[in-house]
C-alpha cells in the first residue's frame, strides 16, 4: 500500500509539473505564470515531519543540524520539525500533527525504544512511511517502521572496551587493577543499553573491577555531579566510562575540583576517562591535552542517509531495514593503532 501511495504522488507531481510547463510555453496563464510556477513548485516539495527527541547535548544538537541542511526547499523539501523536549509524549502528538497535516515521510529520532507501536500503526494505517533515526525502538511488529538509520551502539562500546583492553596490556596494566564506574546515558535509550552492554560484558570477560553504573542524562552537570558523588565513594576509581561527550566533561571538572588528575597513566595516579560521540571540539581538545583517553565516534551526519532512503521509496525502490553510519575511534597515544572485533579490524584515528 505504501509503494502504491508513493507511485500516486510521484505522478501528481509529474503531472503538476506538465501544466505549469504547458502554460509557459502556450502563454495561457498570462502574468500568472510565474506565481503559478511558484505554487507548482511548492505543491511539489516531499514533505517531511521530523520529530526529535530533544537538545540535550551537542551530538544532539548536530544532528538536527544535518537534519535542518539536508530538508531544504533548494533541496526539494517541506520539513516540518518539532522538538520532543526529552518527553516521549510530545514526540507520539508530533506524530499524530503529522499524520494531520498527511505529511509524506516521518522520521522519529526516539527517546525511549519502547512504547510506539500504537502511533506507529496509526502512521501504517495512514501510509505514511516512518523512517526511525539514531536510536532503535523496540515493537512488536517491524513492519511499523519502513527502516532506521543510525549507529550500532553495542559495537561502539565494544570498540571503546577493546581499546581499554589492548592499552591496559600494553602497558603491563592487570585486569584486576582496573577499578571501573559506569556514567550512563539516559536509560532507556539506545545508545546507553548498547554502550551499557559493551562495556558490561568486556568487564565480565576480562575480570574488570566495575564498581558502579550511574546515569548521567547524557549531559555536562549531570556527569559532573555524578562523577564527584563516586569519588566521595569510591577511593580507587581510575578508569571512568562515559556514555557521551558532554558527560565526560562533567567528569573531567568533578575530577580536578577534587584534586586529581585525568589522564593516561594509571600507575601515577591518573584517571583515564573514555567517552563517545566525538562532536563536542572541547572533547576533541581533551583528547588531544591527553585528559579522555579514548573517544568511540558516533556519527551525527545522518541527514543525507535518510535523504537518500527517501528517495529510494519515491522511485519505488525497497531501502535497506538498517543502514549504519560508518565511525572512527579517536585516541592521543599510539600505543593503540588498531583494535580488533570478531575479525574485523578498525584502525584508530591519532589525533595531534
Amino acid at each position: 500500500m505504501t509503494t502504491c501511495k508513493t507511485q500516486e504522488r510521484f505522478t501528481v507531481r509529474i503531472i503538476l509539473f506538465l501544466l505549469v510547463l504547458l502554460c509557459i510555453v502556450t502563454g495561457g496563464c498570462g502574468g500568472k505564470a510565474s506565481d503559478q510556477e511558484e505554487t507548482a513548485e511548492e505543491d511539489s516539495r516531499i514533505k517531511v515531519g521530523f520529530s526529535q527527541l530533544g537538545a540535550e547535548s551537542d551530538w544532539r544538537s548536530a544532528n538536527t543540524a544535518s537534519m535542518k541542511e539536508t530538508f531544504t526547499p533548494a533541496n526539494g523539501y517541506e520539513l516540518i520539525f518539532e522538538d520532543g523536549q526529552q518527553k516521549q509524549a510530545n514526540q507520539i502528538k508530533a506524530i499524530r500533527t503529522f499524520i494531520q497535516r498527511e505529511v509524506e515521510y516521518i522520521v522519529l529520532a526516539p527517546v525511549t525504544e519502547t512504547g510506539w507501536d500504537t502511533v506507529l500503526q496509526e502512521a501504517k494505517d495512514a501510509r505514511i512511511p516512518v523512517i526511525i533515526m539514531d536510536r532503535k525502538v523496540d515493537v512488536q511488529d517491524d513492519s511499523l517502521f519502513t527502516c532506521r538509520v543510525g549507529s550500532d551502539f553495542e559495537l561502539e562500546g565494544r570498540k571503546a572496551a577493546e581499546w581499554l583492553r589492548s592499552y591496559t596490556e600494553a602497558k603491563g596494566i592487570g585486569p584486576e587493577d582496573l577499578h571501573i564506574v559506569n556514567i550512563q546515558g539516559t536509560i532507556g535509550a539506545s545508545a546507553q543499553i548498547g554502550r551499557t552492554k559493551g562495556l558490561a560484558d568486556a568487564a565480565k570477560q576480562n575480570g574488570w573491577d566495575l564498581l558502579a553504573e550511574v546515569t548521567g542524562d547524557f549531559t555536562q552537570a549531570k556527569g559532573r555531579e555524578v562523577m564527584a558523588s563516586l569519588l566521595r565513594q569510591y577511593e580507587n576509581i581510575n578508569v571512568v566510562y562515559c556514555e557521551n561527550d558532554n558527560e565526560a566533561l562533567g567528569a573531567i571538572e568533578a575530577i580536578e575540583a577534587a584534586g586529581k588528575t585525568p589522564g593516561l597513566d594509571l600507575t601515577a595516579g591518573e584517571i583515564m576517562i573514555i567517552s563517545f560521540d566525538g562532536v563536542n571540539e572541547a572533547a576533541l581538545d581533551c583528547v588531544r591535552q591527553g585528559k579522555i583517553a579514548c573517544i568511540a565516534q558516533c556519527n551525527p551526519e545522518q541527514g543525507a542517509l535518510v535523504s537518500d532512503i527517501i528517495h529510494t521509496l519515491e522511485q519505488g525502490g525497497t531501502p535497506e531495514k538498517i543502514s549504519y553510519t560508518e565511525e572512527e575511534i579517536f585516541a592521543v597515544d599510539d600505543t593503540v593503532k588498531e583494535i580488533e572485533i570478531m575479525g574485523t579490524v578498525y584502525p584508530v584515528t591519532i589525533l595531534d
